[in-house]
């Protein structure tokens, strides 16, 4: 991994001398300054951002590619100012009959919004936040089934890296929850497939794919020894337990690892979130535990999830799922709200990382 680290540093200082007409204008100043090059990579268990050690502090912002330029700048500007640094988007979303994905069915090119995409990671790399970009297969409720063949999954693999090969802030999540025997589905055989795929065509770039639910060692052992992912994303349970449990939960995951002889970091990309489980609503002290348990077990990234109203006629709020209602940040509930602003502060006590 410090490999493909080193080669991806010489790639972007080759790319810095051939483009070297590429600038932003400082207003203070009236300096031109290289335009910025946000780069994610890991370390151990670690996350790293521009080599240094950093916790992924972020939130799900699944139907970005919906919103308009000026809603999605607002929010950046929010997440980064509160000490947000990673957003979740996907590339194949079409929840409420909008459908807002950057790949088509087959996996081609599908515009305006692969341009959106790669318009979106420009805007964050300026502002040091990494992007997640998600691959579905598909389940009915977030738009009709997808990327259904081998052949179509890894065509939408491969224009993905074409469009956005340029930049080293983003990380690409292969198949949501592959392991849920719906139309989301995807073998371990196969999933393997399209890790090496990725790693061939760009070795630098971070992979994973995530899965439903606490992983068994067996499991575990598959994502890391036979799919090949460069971390874990693990969807743990929505109930009134989870977040007390996180913390060793966290640390079975990393002892794990250590037994298998490969320590790569735990990224918790999808927690539990409002509106969603029947009989039990999180509060902001349920966030805020599952968080820490996160950090104190060893955990590399958290998600500050958010998402449609499942006990609503019409799933409003539909917060990231849907921005026609307004950009995120205004359709944040108070307790989101509440987590929102607390939760980097606890990042940076219990973390420490300069990113905060």
């Amino acid at each position: 991994m410090i490999v493909r680290r080193l080669v991806a540093h010489n790639r972007l200082v080759l790319a810095c001398l051939v483009t070297a007409c590429t600038f932003s204008l400082s207003p203070c100043e009236g300096v031109l300054h290289p335009a910025r090059a946000t780069e994610l990579g890991v370390q151990g268990n670690r996350f790293t951002i521009d080599g240094r050690p950093a916790f992924l502090l972020g939130i799900s912002y699944y139907g970005a590619l919906g919103g308009s330029e000026e809603q999605i700048r607002q929010d950046l500007e929010e997440f980064q100012r509160a000490g947000f640094n990673w957003i979740r988007v996907w590339a194949t979303w079409a929840a409420f009959e909008r459908d807002v994905s950057a790949v088509d069915a087959e996996g081609h090119p599908r515009e305006p919004y692969l341009s959106k995409l790669k318009w979106l990671i420009d805007e964050c790399d300026r502002r040091g936040i990494i992007v997640d970009v998600t691959l579905s297969r598909g389940n009915g409720i977030v738009g009709p089934p997808r990327l259904q063949t081998p052949q179509a999954h890894e065509r939408a693999v491969r224009t993905l890296l074409t469009a956005l090969g340029h930049r080293s802030n983003w990380y690409l999540d292969l198949a949501n929850e592959r392991n849920i025997r719906d139309r989301r589905y995807v073998p371990v055989q196969e999933a393997a497939r399209l890790c090496r795929l990725v790693h061939r065509l760009d070795s630098t770039r971070l992979v994973t794919v995530s899965h439903s639910g606490d992983l068994g060692t067996q499991e575990l052992r598959d994502y890391v020894l036979r799919i090949g992912v460069d971390f874990l994303a693990v969807h743990r349970p929505r109930n009134p337990r989870s977040a007390r449990q996180t913390h060793d939960v966290t640390r079975r995951y990393l002892q794990h690892l250590r037994e298998l002889g490969r320590l790569i970091p735990v990224h918790y990309q999808e927690p539990f979130r409002r509106n969603f489980s029947r009989g039990w609503e999180p509060l902001a002290e349920d966030y805020l535990t599952d968080l820490r348990g996160a950090l104190n077990g060893g955990a590399a990234g958290w998600c500050l999830h958010n998402g449609a109203n499942r006990h609503s006629r019409d799933g409003r709020p539909r917060r990231s799922f849907d921005l026609r209602s307004g950009r995120l940040m205004k359709q944040l509930d108070s307790v989101e709200l509440d987590v929102f602003r607390r939760a980097p502060s606890l990042v940076r006590a219990l973390f420490g990382a300069a990113r905060f």
